[in-house]
């Protein structure tokens, strides 16, 4: 099994910003695509960012230059630096990663999710 720790979730006022943490630990062979998604009130759950093993990025068109998805492959840790808030960004995110328990044996994993609340 393996189990995805998320943190940096918070309130914070428009314009500012946030950075969110997702740790993969347990049984883990190799790890490809990590990511970010998240879900507002009402909304369907929608892609915000993914990075893969040879850190090709993208992006929903809504975050594009205002956040950064990036991954320390050692610590099997992916970031979501996340500026210029609005409050149309409040949602919770979620974590997801796509891990190899063994030799061609691929899940896909997410997160509990983190509260990001933006204030106008």
């Amino acid at each position: 099994q393996v189990q995805l720790v998320e943190s940096g979730g918070g309130l914070v006022q428009a314009g500012g910003s946030l950075r969110l943490s997702c740790t993969a630990s347990g049984r883990i062979f190799s790890i490809n695509d990590m990511g970010w998604y998240r879900q507002a009130p009402g909304k369907q759950r929608e892609l915000v960012a993914r990075i893969t093993s040879s850190r090709n990025t993208n992006y929903a068109d809504s975050v594009k230059g205002r956040f950064t998805i990036s991954r320390d492959s050692a610590k099997n840790t992916v970031n979501l630096q996340m500026n210029s808030l609005g409050p149309e960004d409040t949602a919770t995110y979620y974590c997801n990663v796509d891990v190899a328990e063994a030799v061609s044996r691929w899940r896909n994993y997410w997160g509990q999710g983190t509260q990001v609340t933006v204030s106008s």
